[in-house]
Protein backbone atom coordinates (compact mmCIF):
# COMPACT_ATOMS: atom_id res chain seq x y z
CA UNK A 1 0.00 0.00 0.00
CA UNK A 2 1.44 3.34 -0.78
CA UNK A 3 1.19 6.25 1.51
CA UNK A 4 -1.59 9.27 2.11
CA UNK A 5 0.33 11.52 -0.31
CA UNK A 6 0.86 8.74 -2.76
CA UNK A 7 -2.52 8.26 -2.96
CA UNK A 8 -3.59 11.45 -2.93
CA UNK A 9 -1.25 12.72 -5.62
CA UNK A 10 -2.98 9.62 -7.39
CA UNK A 11 -6.35 10.86 -6.93
CA UNK A 12 -5.30 13.95 -8.33
CA UNK A 13 -3.76 12.92 -11.38
CA UNK A 14 -6.54 10.13 -12.68
CA UNK A 15 -9.70 10.11 -14.18
CA UNK A 16 -9.30 13.04 -16.70
CA UNK A 17 -13.31 15.33 -17.13
CA UNK A 18 -12.91 18.35 -19.50
CA UNK A 19 -15.42 21.29 -18.25
CA UNK A 20 -17.78 23.51 -20.19
CA UNK A 21 -16.35 25.27 -23.17
CA UNK A 22 -16.92 28.84 -20.74
CA UNK A 23 -14.93 27.09 -18.20
CA UNK A 24 -12.00 26.26 -20.35
CA UNK A 25 -12.15 29.62 -22.45
CA UNK A 26 -11.68 31.07 -18.60
CA UNK A 27 -8.96 28.64 -17.60
CA UNK A 28 -6.73 29.53 -20.57
CA UNK A 29 -7.00 33.03 -20.16
CA UNK A 30 -6.27 33.28 -16.14
CA UNK A 31 -3.47 30.88 -16.91
CA UNK A 32 -1.90 32.24 -19.98
CA UNK A 33 -2.25 35.43 -17.57
CA UNK A 34 -0.45 33.66 -14.51
CA UNK A 35 2.46 31.96 -17.33
CA UNK A 36 3.10 35.47 -18.53
CA UNK A 37 3.85 37.57 -15.71
CA UNK A 38 6.08 34.14 -14.54
CA UNK A 39 7.80 34.91 -17.61
CA UNK A 40 8.02 38.54 -17.45
CA UNK A 41 8.66 38.81 -13.43
CA UNK A 42 12.02 37.39 -13.05
CA UNK A 43 12.95 37.36 -16.92
CA UNK A 44 12.81 41.46 -15.88
CA UNK A 45 15.28 41.14 -12.25
CA UNK A 46 17.87 38.95 -13.28
CA UNK A 47 19.20 39.29 -16.80
CA UNK A 48 21.59 36.40 -18.11
CA UNK A 49 24.08 36.71 -21.27
CA UNK A 50 22.58 35.73 -24.59
CA UNK A 51 21.29 33.68 -25.93
CA UNK A 52 19.59 32.52 -22.69
CA UNK A 53 18.74 36.13 -21.39
CA UNK A 54 16.57 34.76 -18.61
CA UNK A 55 15.60 32.33 -16.23
CA UNK A 56 11.64 32.11 -15.23
CA UNK A 57 9.25 30.73 -13.27
CA UNK A 58 7.07 29.59 -15.72
CA UNK A 59 7.96 25.59 -15.73
CA UNK A 60 6.56 25.22 -12.36
CA UNK A 61 2.91 26.54 -13.82
CA UNK A 62 2.97 24.56 -17.42
CA UNK A 63 4.72 21.37 -15.56
CA UNK A 64 1.91 21.56 -13.35
CA UNK A 65 -0.98 22.30 -15.57
CA UNK A 66 -0.23 19.75 -18.12
CA UNK A 67 -1.06 17.14 -15.51
CA UNK A 68 -4.24 19.10 -13.71
CA UNK A 69 -6.26 20.26 -16.93
CA UNK A 70 -6.53 19.30 -19.90
CA UNK A 71 -3.88 19.08 -22.09
CA UNK A 72 -4.80 21.46 -24.99
CA UNK A 73 -6.17 23.95 -22.71
CA UNK A 74 -2.38 23.67 -20.89
CA UNK A 75 -0.83 23.50 -24.31
CA UNK A 76 -2.57 26.98 -25.21
CA UNK A 77 -2.25 28.63 -22.27
CA UNK A 78 1.23 27.72 -22.00
CA UNK A 79 1.81 28.84 -25.58
CA UNK A 80 -0.27 32.25 -25.28
CA UNK A 81 0.93 32.94 -21.72
CA UNK A 82 5.05 32.44 -23.24
CA UNK A 83 4.68 34.40 -26.52
CA UNK A 84 2.83 37.07 -24.75
CA UNK A 85 5.31 37.15 -21.60
CA UNK A 86 8.50 37.07 -23.84
CA UNK A 87 7.22 39.88 -26.07
CA UNK A 88 7.17 42.06 -23.51
CA UNK A 89 10.32 41.11 -22.02
CA UNK A 90 11.80 41.75 -25.57
CA UNK A 91 9.67 45.22 -26.20
CA UNK A 92 10.57 46.97 -22.51
CA UNK A 93 13.90 45.47 -21.93
CA UNK A 94 15.59 45.85 -25.17
CA UNK A 95 17.08 42.47 -25.23
CA UNK A 96 16.74 39.07 -27.29
CA UNK A 97 15.60 39.16 -31.02
CA UNK A 98 12.19 39.14 -32.40
CA UNK A 99 12.09 35.93 -32.99
CA UNK A 100 11.94 34.79 -29.21
CA UNK A 101 8.31 34.84 -28.56
CA UNK A 102 7.78 32.40 -31.24
CA UNK A 103 10.59 30.42 -29.40
CA UNK A 104 9.39 30.04 -26.51
CA UNK A 105 6.12 28.69 -28.33
CA UNK A 106 8.11 25.78 -30.36
CA UNK A 107 9.99 25.01 -26.89
CA UNK A 108 7.88 25.23 -24.08
CA UNK A 109 4.27 24.28 -25.77
CA UNK A 110 5.25 20.79 -26.54
CA UNK A 111 6.45 20.04 -23.50
CA UNK A 112 3.02 19.96 -22.05
CA UNK A 113 1.86 17.23 -24.26
CA UNK A 114 4.90 15.09 -22.96
CA UNK A 115 4.05 15.91 -19.57
CA UNK A 116 -0.04 14.82 -19.95
CA UNK A 117 1.09 11.80 -21.47
CA UNK A 118 2.47 10.75 -18.40
CA UNK A 119 0.01 12.40 -16.17
CA UNK A 120 -1.54 9.50 -14.68
CA UNK A 121 1.87 6.75 -14.86
CA UNK A 122 2.47 7.57 -11.64
CA UNK A 123 4.88 9.86 -10.12
CA UNK A 124 8.27 8.02 -11.35
CA UNK A 125 6.96 8.02 -14.75
CA UNK A 126 6.04 11.98 -14.60
CA UNK A 127 9.14 13.43 -13.15
CA UNK A 128 10.88 11.78 -16.04
CA UNK A 129 8.70 12.93 -18.33
CA UNK A 130 9.15 16.61 -17.04
CA UNK A 131 13.20 16.03 -17.35
CA UNK A 132 12.94 14.80 -20.73
CA UNK A 133 10.62 17.89 -21.47
CA UNK A 134 13.32 20.17 -19.99
CA UNK A 135 15.87 18.34 -22.63
CA UNK A 136 12.97 18.74 -25.75
CA UNK A 137 13.24 22.51 -24.27
CA UNK A 138 16.62 22.81 -24.41
CA UNK A 139 17.73 21.49 -27.38
CA UNK A 140 14.84 23.24 -28.99
CA UNK A 141 16.35 26.67 -28.27
CA UNK A 142 20.09 25.50 -28.60
CA UNK A 143 19.74 24.29 -32.01
CA UNK A 144 18.07 27.38 -33.38
CA UNK A 145 19.98 29.34 -31.65
CA UNK A 146 23.08 27.73 -33.36
CA UNK A 147 21.76 27.91 -36.51
CA UNK A 148 20.68 31.54 -36.35
CA UNK A 149 24.25 32.34 -34.94
CA UNK A 150 25.99 30.51 -37.97
CA UNK A 151 24.03 32.42 -40.94
CA UNK A 152 23.34 35.59 -38.93
CA UNK A 153 20.24 35.49 -38.70
CA UNK A 154 17.05 37.55 -36.77
CA UNK A 155 19.39 39.79 -35.70
CA UNK A 156 21.86 37.11 -34.03
CA UNK A 157 25.43 37.82 -34.67
CA UNK A 158 28.74 36.16 -33.38
CA UNK A 159 31.08 38.69 -31.62
CA UNK A 160 34.75 38.35 -32.53
CA UNK A 161 36.87 35.55 -30.80
CA UNK A 162 33.84 33.51 -30.01
CA UNK A 163 31.82 30.95 -32.12
CA UNK A 164 28.45 30.59 -33.17
CA UNK A 165 28.18 26.97 -31.48
CA UNK A 166 30.03 28.30 -28.18
CA UNK A 167 26.98 31.17 -27.81
CA UNK A 168 24.33 28.58 -28.25
CA UNK A 169 25.69 26.52 -25.73
CA UNK A 170 24.72 28.76 -23.38
CA UNK A 171 21.35 27.63 -23.74
CA UNK A 172 22.63 24.50 -21.77
CA UNK A 173 21.19 26.76 -19.00
CA UNK A 174 17.68 25.73 -19.38
CA UNK A 175 18.36 22.85 -17.68
CA UNK A 176 17.82 24.58 -14.13
CA UNK A 177 14.29 24.05 -15.42
CA UNK A 178 15.01 20.99 -13.49
CA UNK A 179 14.73 22.15 -10.38
CA UNK A 180 11.00 23.28 -10.65
CA UNK A 181 9.54 19.53 -10.66
CA UNK A 182 9.03 19.43 -7.38
CA UNK A 183 7.17 22.75 -7.17
CA UNK A 184 5.42 20.97 -9.55
CA UNK A 185 4.60 18.35 -7.91
CA UNK A 186 3.69 20.31 -4.57
CA UNK A 187 1.29 22.59 -7.02
CA UNK A 188 -0.33 19.31 -8.52
CA UNK A 189 -0.69 17.28 -4.87
CA UNK A 190 -2.02 21.17 -3.40
CA UNK A 191 -4.05 22.68 -6.39
CA UNK A 192 -5.83 18.94 -7.13
CA UNK A 193 -9.18 19.38 -5.13
CA UNK A 194 -9.33 22.78 -7.09
CA UNK A 195 -9.25 21.48 -10.73
CA UNK A 196 -11.46 18.51 -9.18
CA UNK A 197 -14.18 21.47 -8.32
CA UNK A 198 -13.59 23.50 -11.36
CA UNK A 199 -14.74 20.30 -13.93
CA UNK A 200 -11.26 18.68 -14.49
CA UNK A 201 -11.16 16.13 -12.36
CA UNK A 202 -13.66 12.87 -12.08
Amino acid sequence: MGTYAESAFHENTSERTTPARSKRVAFVAVFSSVIAVCTVVPGSLVPLPPPLYEITLAPAIYFSIAVLADKWDAFASTAIGGFAGELFNITTNGGGSPIYPFGMVWARAPEVLLIAWAANKGRRVLAVSMVLATVYETFAFLVPDWLFYKYALFGYSVPSGSTALGLALIDLGTFVDIAFIPVAFAIIAGAGPTFRRFGYRG
